[in-house]
């Protein structure tokens, strides 16, 4: 299998294309596709994703400033996913259902 590989690679690399593995391309795709239909479930999905990353913190010790945790949620290969369906399910909420959303902000 791994000789297979390299020679599917080496050939594809001969002809000009590079060999592009996306083992989450059908998470990625399903989550784009899911639709927010209703209130209730545009309510759970702004409220589940979150609006900053979580993990960005400034470390603070006696008063100063230590160290800084830049944010990691780039790293998350379903990150723009998850962005635009909270994004899609704010503005369902706002356009058709006419709530206010500054909660979720």
């Amino acid at each position: 299998m791994k000789r297979l590989m390299s020679t599917l690679s080496q050939n594809l690399r001969a002809t000009g294309r590079t060999l592009n593995l996306d083992l989450f391309r059908p998470l990625r795709q399903w989550v784009s596709h899911l639709r927010v239909e209703t209130p209730r479930r545009a309510r759970k999905v702004a409220e589940l994703i979150p609006a900053q990353c979580p993990f960005e913190r400034d470390i603070v010790l006696c008063g100063h400033s230590v160290a800084h945790i830049p944010p990691l949620c780039k790293l998350n290969p379903l990150y723009n996913e998850l962005v635009e369906l909270r994004f899609r399910a704010l503005c369902y909420l706002a356009d058709e259902c006419g709530e206010d959303i500054s909660a979720y902000i």
